[in-house]
């Protein structure tokens, strides 16, 4: 039985999903397909929020970084979701990392779903993407379980993790069901910060341009054009693409005017981005915790999922 993108066969999360073969997700439609019912592989420890809510680590492929947490509401109607995907220069970090953040979600009523996905260490480009597809994919097949609403949620994404989630929203034609992508600190064209990062940049924008090149598998945009033109997120923008909200600081590393780039190639196809710059330069989580950026992304979100 062939293998795609998103796994077929016995897909039941009781065990290891089976693996993507290792090609691009873009070789595969995403779209989900019926299969078994998932179970949860472990329990993580938090206090519950409420009597309705539940929160398990679930499998979406055999890699061990293959791994989502699911926070869910057994009551009421089936429920929004917002897909959280953490940062970490693509090489580090872990989806442990926004335990407040997704809980902050949950109590906000929706499905929270945060994703640990293949680091640049263990494949390059454009694995991280297809882990992501592969995670929504998962979920959406399994909505009822979830008690999600499959045609209604968002991608949120942290620095490298906002890359991903940007690149997941242009991704092919659009994706079934997704209605905004947030990026905070999102490294929106990894060739921007390639060339900021040379010998007259700070010692965040040279450790940057090392992470991209890692990121293409050690591979320079010279010598590998194809895999760093997938990596740019504005080169994908189509007009059947989810509209999107970056923050920024004035003065991080990961300028506004990444974001920029893309907010034009999305309105030349007649979809709509919203840039907020704050002042400093806070990057990232420490960004969203600044007085009113959390307010303001929540607000958005509920905009986009609301029915």
């Amino acid at each position: 039985m062939r293998r795609t993108a998103v796994g077929v066969g016995s897909l039941a999360l009781a065990a290891v999903l089976l693996a993507p073969s290792g090609a691009d997700a873009a070789a595969d439609d995403p779209t989900p397909s019926p299969s078994p019912s998932p179970s949860p592989t472990a329990t993580v420890t938090a206090t519950p929020l409420s009597s309705d809510t539940t929160v398990r680590t679930f499998s979406y492929g055999s890699h061990a970084r293959q791994r989502m947490d699911v926070w869910w509401h057994s009551t009421g109607e089936r429920r929004p979701a917002v897909f959280i995907i953490h940062g970490g220069w693509w090489s580090g970090g872990d989806k442990k990392y926004t335990t407040s953040i997704s809980r902050s979600y949950a109590q906000l009523g929706y499905t929270v779903i945060t994703i640990n996905y293949r680091l640049s260490g263990d494949a390059p480009w454009p694995a991280q993407r297809s882990d992501a597809l592969d995670a929504i994919a998962t979920v959406r097949r399994h909505a009822e379980v979830f008690n999600m609403d499959p045609d209604r949620y968002v991608v949120l994404g942290f620095s490298a993790g906002g890359h991903i989630a940007a690149a997941v929203g242009t991704y092919g034609n659009g994706l079934p069901g997704l209605r905004g992508v947030v990026g905070v600190s999102p490294v929106i064209s990894p060739l921007t910060a390639f060339t900021d990062g040379d010998e007259g940049g700070d010692a965040y924008q040279r450790k940057l341009r090392k992470a991209t090149v890692a990121l293409a598998g050690g591979c320079g945009p010279t010598q590998c054009p194809k895999i760093w033109s997938s990596m740019e997120v504005a080169f994908h923008a189509s007009a059947s693409d989810a509209p999107m909200l970056t923050v920024h600081s004035l003065d991080e590393f990961v300028p506004p005017y990444q974001s920029e780039l893309l907010k034009q190639a999305l309105e030349e196809v007649g979809v709509k981005m919203t840039i907020r710059t704050m002042p400093g330069a806070q990057h990232s989580a420490p960004l969203y915790r600044e007085v009113g950026v959390a307010e303001g992304v929540q607000s958005w979100i509920a905009a986009r999922l609301a029915k």
